[in-house]
């Protein structure tokens, strides 16, 4: 698996970049929130599959299975890579899978998440391992969306139906900054994924099967000095 992060900060200029329908779809999207999140994880993808499949950014496309996940294209050609987006806080990330396979990964923030949040989508199992601790909170939450992603579900799916394990049993980061998981599915299915923080983002990634640590199609990862940003609030309607 291979990733890579942009910001809104990273936006060119214009919409030249847009294919036609992506160019439409944005030109129709009239919360600036809603719109800026569309761009960036597109621009993100757009600029991940590049550096795997050369090309103009107006070639290549991320449309949607039936089901909603995502699929990569290049000038309407089907790519054979798995991909999943992500986006948080004007950031965005794109997980390509290099093997035949399904992918995820998700972008949280480490915040406060209420005793509510913690008791209506966690287990019980689940519940005890986050106690009080936001990272934990958000940390669980992200595994269980990435392996939603995997499922194709996404969230339509009852988030207890899926229980993450950490695999060191602490949400300790070893020194080498990825850290393993596992999420098992009520059905019997087990996933298999990693997770890391950047100062205040935690980005989890899935796989269907055993899979090592993804690795950043750049060197330093963007997300390492990546700062939470929240532009569209003084203009909230394009």
């Amino acid at each position: 698996m291979r990733w890579l992060a942009r910001g809104e900060e990273h936006l060119p200029a214009g919409n030249a970049w847009l294919s036609a329908g992506e160019a439409e779809r944005a030109a129709g999207m009239r919360f600036a929130k809603r719109r800026t999140e569309f761009l960036v994880a597109r621009w993100t993808a757009k600029q991940a599959m590049r550096l795997l499949y050369p090309a103009p950014p107006y070639e290549l496309e991320v449309r949607h299975h039936p089901s909603g996940a995502p699929e990569a294209y290049l000038a309407g050609r089907r790519l054979p890579i798995g991909i999943s987006l992500t986006d948080r806080a004007g950031w965005a990330v794109c997980l390509l899978g290099l093997e035949p396979g399904a992918v995820g990964c998700d972008l949280e923030l480490v915040e406060p998440r209420s005793a509510g949040f913690v008791a209506d989508y966690f287990t019980p199992a689940e519940r005890e391992v986050i106690g009080a601790d936001p990272l934990r909170a958000n940390l669980l939450w992200s595994a269980k969306e990435s392996a939603l992603k995997v499922l194709r579900t996404g969230l339509r799916r009852d988030t207890r139906s899926v229980e993450v394990t950490l695999g060191c049993g602490t949400p300790a980061q070893p020194p080498d900054g990825w850290a393993g998981l596992t999420v098992r599915a009520q059905e019997g299915r087990t996933l298999h994924g990693w997770w890391r923080r950047y100062g205040d983002f935690l980005l989890t990634v899935a796989a269907d099967r055993p899979v090592p640590p993804p690795g950043c199609l750049e060197d330093p990862p963007a997300l390492i000095s990546a700062s939470p940003s929240h532009h569209w609030l003084a203009r909230p309607l394009t």
